[in-house]
């Protein structure tokens, strides 16, 4: 079953970042955010992946093109029909990925469209290339086939942009960093869809998503929520990119399932 995962937007509000690399391969702990996603998926044995390329396509298309020979031993023969060895494929010897470039500025629901012909199951994995969570992969999906409509969207409650404190008085008892708000659902991604969904959007470059196709599935009662009240944190700013950075840095990233 497939992963789809959205690479290709510019990333405007951490262009301190966004300038030289698109948006998904900025780092956490020395590896890209897309990355991360892609081991949250691993995890759960889903290792076939189909990324959706944008800005800076070419930087997405190298990493992976590159990334065993950066990644692993090898012996290198030099002759003209010479070959390579790899010795330690390890935990990503598994990993399937195809890229595809679905145009620099085309809305999501295009860039969905144009991966249709690559999807080749009546289900898939859908999410955004800029957001970690410690969502159950497996009891997403098992939710989704249980309720039996067309498309399953994870309903995360967003942490609130400040800190938090509990004052008894003027004395400051407790000082909470980005807490997760107690109330309020906000779409957090990590979709499952049945391949149907396709017929709701079209191959256009301003073809939305969130706006149009999945408001008119949602309008036919073809739309669920699976709620999680985890871990969840989108990566926009470069305030969130530090706080995820200190969570990796503490051995606190909620969000990393693997050993």
């Amino acid at each position: 079953m497939p992963v789809v995962i959205l690479c290709g937007g510019k990333g405007s509000r951490l262009s301190e970042e966004t300038v030289e690399r698109p948006k998904p391969m900025v780092e956490i702990g020395g590896k890209p955010i897309l990355w991360h996603i892609m081991k949250i998926y691993s995890s759960y044995g889903y290792n076939d992946f189909i990324l959706a390329l944008g800005y800076k396509s070419d930087y997405i298309k190298n990493y992976f093109f590159n990334y065993r020979v950066s990644s692993c031993d090898f012996t290198l023969s030099m002759k003209p029909d010479g070959d390579i060895c790899f010795h330690n494929d390890g935990e990503h010897a598994e990993w399937n990925i195809t890229c595809i470039d679905t145009g620099l500025e085309t809305l999501k629901g295009g860039r969905i469209k144009r991966l249709e012909k690559y999807i080749n199951s009546d289900t898939f994995f859908l999410t955004y290339g800029d957001g970690v969570s410690n969502v159950n992969i497996s009891e997403l999906l098992e939710f989704h086939k249980n309720h039996g409509k067309l498309a399953t969207l994870t309903a995360v409650r967003p942490p609130s942009r400040f800190g938090m404190i509990d004052l008894h008085g003027d004395v400051v008892k407790s000082f909470e960093e980005k807490p997760q708000l107690s109330e309020g659902y906000i779409n957090g991604g990590f979709f499952v869809f049945d391949k149907k969904i396709m017929d709701y959007v079209i191959e256009h470059e301003d073809c939305d998503f969130e706006f149009g196709p999945l408001q008119a599935v949602a309008e036919e009662d073809q739309l669920r929520a699976y709620k999680h009240d985890g871990f969840w944190q989108c990566m926009d700013t470069v305030r969130d990119r530090g706080y995820l950075e200190k969570l990796w840095q503490s051995n606190n990233a909620k969000w990393k399932l693997w050993d």
